[in-house]
């Protein structure tokens, strides 16, 4: 069977290795020391990590393209900014990529790191009615840290985060 969908291998920075040991940034080559490519659901899902790492603007021949969770960088950990994440990312996979639907957007910070939110996304392979689920980490103020809890920790408690689409 052809694929369907082929792109060259490439690893998102920060984001996720793809099955490649060295874990660094960048295109990939394959054991040849050709270009390695990725087909069918790793090249939607590899496309979808580009497309939430990418801010709009950096595209010289696509300005609009990318998605505006940077802007989330050091904002305060409430339901807010989780609810910006989650139509930030909604919006850009609408817009950009038709291949998917997205079946789920939650956006909350983990137990273990309150610095950092995360944004978790269920998607739907139109082709192949597939299913997977990438993440994101965007880095936000410690809500145990945050200026107006007087730099203390755990001093007025943690906010509640987290929202659904």
């Amino acid at each position: 069977m052809t694929a369907r969908h082929r792109a060259p291998a490439f690893i998102v920075g920060g984001f996720d290795a793809g099955g490649f040991e060295d874990g660094l940034p960048g295109l990939r080559l394959d054991p040849l020391r050709r270009l390695a490519t990725v087909t069918d659901a790793a090249s939607v899902r590899q496309a979808l990590l580009l497309l939430l790492s990418t801010r709009p603007g950096e595209r010289v021949n696509r300005a609009s393209y990318g998605c505006h969770l940077f802007r989330l960088a050091f904002e305060p950990a409430d339901d807010t900014t989780a609810g910006l994440a989650i139509h930030y990312v909604s919006r850009a996979v609408e817009t950009w990529e038709p291949r998917v639907t997205v079946l789920d957007i939650d956006a909350g910070v983990p137990e273990d790191d309150p610095a950092v939110l995360e944004v978790r996304m269920r998607y739907r392979i139109k082709a192949t009615q597939g299913e997977d689920e990438v993440a994101v980490a965007v880095p936000i103020l410690d809500a145990r840290r945050r200026p107006d809890a007087g730099g203390r920790p755990d001093a007025g408690g943690r906010p509640e985060t987290g929202g659904r689409r």
